[in-house]
């Protein structure tokens, strides 16, 4: 039989019946309905849980950190420490002094002993990698599809306006920072310039001072505040008390520099007040903050933080001076391009991290959500399948004498099987499409409700509701295969009829 006869006589026959038949197509759309909703909800979640991460820098930075390592007794292992030789063997002269010394005198053989452990080439594991200085900024800088490097600062301030004063933490921003969620709704605007001499107060901090002066938390904005805070003064490279040493034994510590602690202060102007306790800037950006800085403010402020003794630790290890961060935030172009750019990261010989490695059970979860979602809206197109059993089956019941005649006519068990399989088929496409049409609907209503009761709560409307192409095509295609699933039986049973006794049937 040809296919336009097959369709011409399958939808002829799905009209004589048309209430029956249009009843089973409604409620396979009911079905796909239940499935295309939950499904969508599902998606929209997970969707608007992607871009709060993302456009807060979660999902787009690599936070990088030095390797740093002990031996056994718990000193850290330095790179000036190994020259080219020491680190790959052992001068054999030296070797054979030691052991002349050992059998010449064993009163000496303890002490030398003790030496000689302590000139034992270290393994390279034991080394800590390069230091995060300037010149790593500039490297990670020109990794493929870095967008920039920037450190954080952190610090402890007073904020002065007249007499009153509010201790508070001070973190630093960069500019890449202005499109994060936590300034939705912020009064005032972003940094007016990188450089910038200007600040963003947090709500209770606002409050605090403007409460000193009697005035508004509005009021705040515009005004010039003082900020005092410890500073760094580095010392000179051989201070005086690095005279009395023994040189000989230690000139590569003698050239080492610190830093005294002094009171500073810079006059800002607040330009900002945020609601959000924490701004987030990328992967480090963690804890409560009650005044935001431009980067490059902070940078210039030469400013003493909580991990800056460990930093002169480090130093020293590393053997050189400068500036070194202990940690760096790497911004790439997408969140895809995480995993390049951290292979690239440990290859330099730092430890990288990212918040896709903790995510990565978030979406294990709403995967599972998903599909217990799934499940739940395909019970429904379930039970509508068999009214398409029970649509088909009458419809042999009552076309019986028809299907003896078409058999009688010439036509094959596979033609009747086709003819029933395309009545099947056309109701499953219709109810498919139907339903995501109506699911879409339910979809954008429960997100109007939603919408409506956030706004009347004062809180920011979400889209928790999303159809995408690939939901709209696997419903109707899922609609269409259990239909034809559901036909298997009914059309069988017509194929296998006997036309002389369907010829007799009245």
């Amino acid at each position: 039989m040809k296919i336009g006869d097959l369709t011409e006589l399958a939808t002829q026959n799905l009209r004589e019946a048309i209430l029956r038949n249009s009843l089973t197509t409604l409620g396979i759309a009911v079905g796909v309905a239940s499935l295309v909703a939950m499904l969508s909800l599902g998606v929209g979640l997970q969707q608007m849980i992607d871009r709060r991460l993302e456009r807060n820098g979660l999902f787009d930075t690599v936070l990088v950190r030095p390797r740093t390592t002990f031996n056994a007794t718990g000193e850290i292992r330095r790179n000036r420490d190994l020259g080219p030789a020491r680190s790959n063997e052992r001068s054999p002269d030296r070797s054979n002094d030691r052991g002349n010394d050992r059998s010449n005198d064993r009163s000496q053989g303890a002490s030398q002993d003790a030496r000689n452990q302590s000139d034992a080439p270290r393994d390279l594991s034991d080394i800590v990698s390069h230091p995060l200085d300037k010149d790593a900024r500039r490297e990670l800088a020109q990794l493929p599809h870095v967008l920039e490097v920037y450190p954080e600062f952190r610090f402890t301030g007073d904020l002065r306006l007249g007499e009153a004063g509010h201790l508070t933490q001070v973190t630093s921003l960069p500019a890449s920072a202005s499109s994060s969620d936590g300034l939705e709704g912020m009064q005032g605007h972003f940094f007016s310039a990188p450089e910038a001499h200007e600040i963003i107060l947090q709500a209770d901090a606002a409050a605090d001072l403007a409460d000193s002066q009697h005035l508004q938390p509005a009021d705040m904005l515009g005004k010039d505040l003082v900020l005092r805070y410890a500073g760094r003064e580095p010392l000179p490279a051989n201070s005086a008390k690095s005279g009395s040493r023994d040189r000989a034994a230690g000139a590569a510590d003698d050239a080492l520099s610190g830093f005294s602690i002094i009171s500073s202060r810079i006059t800002l102007r607040v330009v900002g007040i945020v609601e959000a306790e924490t701004v987030a800037s990328g992967a480090n950006a963690f804890g409560r903050s009650g005044a935001y800085v431009p980067l490059a403010v902070a940078e210039e402020l030469g400013v003493v933080q909580g991990n800056d003794m460990g930093e002169v630790v480090r130093e020293s290890a590393l053997g050189g001076n400068g500036q070194h961060y202990s940690n760096l935030t790497v911004r790439v172009e997408r969140p895809a391009d995480v995993p390049a750019v951290e292979e690239s990261v440990r290859q330099m010989g730092y430890s990288p991290f990212s918040l896709l490695d903790l995510t990565r059970n978030l979406r294990r979860v709403f995967a599972i959500l998903d599909m217990l979602l799934g499940i739940f809206g395909s019970l429904a197109l379930a039970v509508a399948s068999l009214g398409i059993i029970n649509t088909l089956v009458m419809a042999i019941l009552e076309r019986r004498r028809e299907i003896g005649v078409l058999k009688a006519l010439g036509a094959s068990d596979k033609d009747v099987r086709q003819l029933f399989f395309a009545e099947a088929g056309v109701m499953g496409l219709v109810g498919g499409v139907a339903g995501v049409a109506l699911g879409w609907g339910i979809g954008r209503l429960i997100q109007l409700g939603t919408n409506y009761y956030l706004r009347q709560q004062q809180i920011p409307t979400e889209n928790i509701w999303s159809v995408p192409v690939w939901l709209i095509a696997s419903a109707i295609a899922f609609s269409l295969l259990v239909s034809l699933g559901a036909g298997l039986y009914p059309a069988t049973r017509a194929a296998r009829l006997d036309p002389v006794e369907a010829l007799r049937y009245e």
